[in-house]
């Protein structure tokens, strides 16, 4: 019966304790508006708004400063005493336990203070403009209006440098003055921010006027000076280089030298209406093409240096590489009766030949056009340099002929002697094998024997043809040297076989009486041996002795090693 009792009381009092802590968390958010509340109501906005007084409390100033008081009296007198009443609702719900309506509550608190503080932030900001506005006109407008009067200073002090550019930059000085007016009527009647916006618009005019003063000197030096002294130096290198017989006209720098002059007349009438940055981009433009005419000439004078110093080495060397070439075509059909040459070698020297009388024919008009005197030189070294790097490839083709040419006797020779030490070589082998002391030769060396001779007298052959292909000859010999280097492994292993056999049977004997199996295994060796099978009889002996004896094969094999 109990237990009826205390299940509910035990569901009430955690039911309690949830409705308690839900109690806590909403007085912790309650207590944290209202100190928001306090934040924003105890902010001294009217304080601020009294640093306006010190200002011209008229027209703009004023406007604001109502409209900041009225809308922060709002906040005070009316949407305060609200939060206030929402607060005392949302404390009265969570006495009650009634969490959802306080919830609720709550977040229209937090909106409306929410509301409070972003009115109190714009006004602040407004009020902050304002304020900052004026101190910065007050310095700004000092500044500016200091920057005006050296700058009149400056026009007037040194006219001359300002050419004709003097009238329309007074004319934009005069601009000034209505603007400094009209900031002082706006000042006097508090229009701080709309005086603001005059001083932007001054000083955006004011850096401009400074380029001005600062770029026109030294551009109008460039249009009046420097470009024509430039121009007339380029015109007077000009004709002295055309008396030293320099064909210039490719160039056609009179023409736009006269175009640049016409050029400085279009931008000192732009200078007129101060369309500065126009003139500044032409001005080196103008500069970049007198300074590649001026390259220009500097090539024409350094091609004739090249032409001067390599014409008669080109014409030496195109009458030499002729001459050489027509010896080595000569050389190349003796060389044929006795050797072949593959196609592309053959017909190099004809082909060779062709192109030299190609060069040739450009040389002679080349030497012609230099005795006219009526090309540029920059032509003539470009023609010069290219008949000059073809005669130097056609030389090293020519080069490389003649060469591989002297080396065919040499490589013949070389394989002459080749195929005799290849010759004796197999004989050294075959004697060996024959002095061998063995039971007799397997047909398979035998045949191996047979092909490495084969393969001699195939190179033999070979150099017996006329004309003699190097190519195959070659070809031949490396075939017939792998061949005999391989029969002469072969010997070499056979006969170490044997005698490896040999003393495995002479160590096996001591098991034969005792072992009548590894007996019969050693016969069987020995009748392999006598067949002249070594390979199977080194293998059953060996697996016999191994077999009785473990590890007896490598005390063998270094027995034998001793004793070789």
């Amino acid at each position: 019966m109990v237990k009826y009792f205390i299940i509910p009381i035990i569901v009430l009092v955690v039911l309690m304790s949830i409705a308690f802590l839900f109690r806590r968390k909403h007085i912790r958010e309650i207590g944290r508006l209202e100190h928001e509340k306090m934040q924003i109501q105890n902010k001294p906005i009217f304080e601020e708004m009294m640093k306006v007084k010190q200002l011209n409390m008229t027209g703009e100033t004023e406007e604001k400063f109502e409209r900041w008081r009225s809308e922060w009296t709002e906040v005070i007198d009316v949407h305060m005493p609200k939060i206030d009443s929402l607060l005392f609702d949302a404390e009265d719900m969570i006495d009650r336990f009634r969490f959802k309506k306080a919830t609720t509550l709550e977040k229209e608190i937090q909106g409306k203070i929410r509301q409070c503080d972003r009115k109190k932030n714009e006004i602040l900001d407004e009020l902050n403009e304002l304020i900052g506005s004026e101190e910065k006109n007050r310095i700004e407008i000092e500044k500016l209006r200091e920057q005006y009067r050296s700058a009149r200073k400056t026009i007037l002090a040194h006219q001359h440098a300002f050419g004709m550019t003097v009238e329309p930059l007074e004319k934009e000085l005069e601009s000034f003055t209505p603007k400094f007016k009209e900031y002082d009527e706006l000042t006097e009647n508090g229009n701080y921010l709309l005086a603001r916006e005059i001083v932007l618009l001054l000083t955006s005019k004011g850096e401009q006027l400074s380029m001005l003063l600062h770029d026109i000197p030294s551009l109008l030096i460039e249009l009046q000076s420097k470009i024509p002294t430039a121009i007339r130096e380029l015109r007077n290198g000009i004709r002295e280089m055309e008396s030293q017989s320099y064909s210039l006209k490719h160039l056609e720098l009179s023409k736009q030298l006269s175009e640049i002059e016409e050029g400085i007349e279009e931008q000192l009438a732009k200078m007129s209406s101060l369309e500065i940055d126009s003139v500044r981009q032409q001005v080196t433009e103008m500069h970049d093409r007198i300074d590649s005419f001026y390259d220009a000439l500097e090539n024409e004078v350094n091609a004739r240096h090249y032409v001067d110093l390599y014409f008669n080495d080109v014409e030496e060397s195109l009458t030499q590489t002729i001459h050489s070439t027509m010896e080595t075509s000569d050389e190349a059909i003796y060389v044929q009766q006795s050797y072949r040459l593959d196609e592309k070698e053959a017909k190099l020297p004809q082909l060779s030949l062709k192109k030299l009388e190609g060069l040739q024919n450009r040389f002679d008009i080349l030497k012609v056009l230099l005795q006219d005197e009526e090309s540029a030189y920059s032509s003539l070294q470009t023609e010069l340099k290219e008949i000059s790097d073809e005669l130097e490839g056609i030389e090293e083709e020519r080069e490389r002929l003649a060469n591989r040419m002297k080396n065919l006797r040499i490589d013949e020779n070389n394989v002459r002697n080749k195929l005799n030490d290849l010759s004796k070589e197999l004989q050294n082998v075959d004697r060996k094998l024959h002095r061998g002391n063995i039971p007799g030769i397997p047909d398979e060396m035998d045949a191996r024997l047979e092909e490495a001779e084969e393969q001699l007298y195939l190179v033999s052959q070979s150099l017996q043809e006329v004309p003699l292909n190097m190519a195959v000859v070659d070809s031949y010999l490396a075939n017939a040297t792998m061949v005999v280097e391989e029969v002469k492994d072969k010997v070499e292993e056979l006969l170490e076989n044997v005698m490896l056999i040999e003393r495995i049977i002479q160590y096996g004997n001591r098991y034969r009486a005792a072992n009548p199996a590894m007996n019969e295994r050693l016969l069987m060796a020995e009748e392999s041996f006598r067949q002249f099978r070594y390979a199977k009889a080194l293998e059953e002996a060996a697996t016999a002795v191994e077999e009785v004896e473990p590890g007896s094969m490598r005390r063998i094999e270094e027995m034998l090693k001793e004793h070789v």
